[in-house]
């Protein structure tokens, strides 16, 4: 990847942007230096987009021989108009599935007793309290089955910023989204954290044939996350995990700077290299189970936890992916209850200290007595 300058005169955020270039000249003259690099350097450019929030157009550009990318990206990121070069990194989900959830008597919601959520977080309690009412997340995933009974009419918007033509619902992008939003009390499936907040659907990510992992790409993440921050998203989750990453890095501080909780999961085999999540101010969260000297982080629920799986379906899912969704759903709650301060105080406040969060103790740090107490067994 070759991020161009864009020049100060188009340093310009605005919710309205959606892609295009904002002026044919300087589309180009961008257009121009990136095919003569390609030309000089023995490259050929493939595809552009540019990314104005952070004031650079990014250029993809294959090698059209045996040299490394890490090389190229070092030759390239000294020439003239250009802010940087990187390799287009790859990212993977953290969660695995299991088959056959069974149904659970329940509190209304058939699986409602099954999930972590129901008693260790007092979850029917909370939403006496908070439901993500006013509060935007962002899921940054793969491709959620927005037809799913317990998830018609939960998501507000479902752009796809993934390579490929998928159009068919992927099963780790629906499970995030059916922890975080699905709808309660109608008789059938779970109970999501935040059933009131407005989501947004992002696919930056994708399934590999024949059940294989599921995977992002430097690119379609910072796409994503560009649409996030320029539609307002209040709280982003990230369910994943891949090496450091300068263009999406970049995005994230600009998130974190505006105010935005962003959550992130922590890759159980490797805690310490798991990227983004320890990018300061990102929550990073594990499901628990880390090897003895690894950083501290948010544990929450993530084994065994029932969710929606495309097609009308639910199942059984463990990993940080899904302990992940389980925070942005109460960071959405926390920021409903913050109102007005929540774009000034850090939702770790909230939280509390890392290690295993306690739900009760966030909620009762921002809600007044008198609206009740999540701590009452539901």
């Amino acid at each position: 990847m070759v991020m161009l300058d864009i020049g100060p005169d188009h340093l310009r955020a605005g919710g309205d942007y959606s892609g295009p270039y904002g002026d044919v000249m300087g589309e180009q003259a961008r257009l121009r230096t990136a095919r003569k690099i390609a030309r000089e350097h023995g490259l050929t450019v493939l595809e552009s987009w540019p990314m104005q929030l952070i004031g650079v157009d990014c250029v993809i550009m294959a090698i059209n021989d045996t040299r490394s990318v890490e090389a190229v990206a070092r030759e390239i990121s000294g020439l003239p108009g250009v802010a940087w070069s990187q390799p287009l990194n790859e990212y993977s989900m953290q969660g695995r599935t299991a088959p056959n959830a069974r149904p659970a008597a329940g509190y209304n919601d058939r699986l409602f007793s099954a999930q972590p959520v129901a008693g260790r977080w007092r979850l029917a309690s909370m939403h006496r309290i908070a439901t993500g009412k006013g509060v935007t997340i962002a899921i940054v995933d793969s491709r959620i089955d927005t037809g799913h009974p317990d998830l018609v009419g939960k998501i507000a918007a479902s752009p796809d910023f993934a390579t490929g033509e998928q159009h068919q619902a992927e099963r780790h992008g629906t499970g995030v989204a059916g922890i975080i939003a699905a709808r309660p009390n109608n008789a059938m499936g779970i109970a999501g954290i935040a059933p009131g907040a407005r989501v947004l659907g992002l696919r930056a990510c994708w399934e590999r044939p024949w059940g294989g992992a599921t995977v992002c790409d430097s690119l379609s993440l910072a796409k994503a996350l560009t649409y996030a921050l320029e539609n307002h998203a209040d709280v982003i989750n990230l369910s994943l995990t891949g090496p450091p990453d300068r263009l999406l890095q970049s995005l994230i501080e600009l998130g974190l700077r505006r105010g935005i909780t962003i959550v992130a999961a922590v890759d159980a085999s490797r805690p310490a290299a798991s990227f983004p999540a320890f990018v300061a101010g990102v929550i990073p969260v594990a499901d628990g189970g880390l090897p003895a000297g690894s950083p501290s982080v948010y544990i929450a629920p993530g084994q065994d936890v029932p969710t929606t799986e495309p097609g009308g379906k639910w199942e059984l899912v463990s990993g940080s992916s899904f302990a992940a969704a389980h925070v942005s759903g109460l960071a959405a709650l926390l920021r409903e209850l913050a109102g007005g301060q929540a774009h000034h105080v850090p939702a770790a406040a909230w939280l509390g200290p890392r290690g295993t969060i306690d739900a009760c103790a966030a909620i009762a740090r921002l809600s007044p007595l008198e609206r009740g107490d999540c701590t009452q067994r539901p």
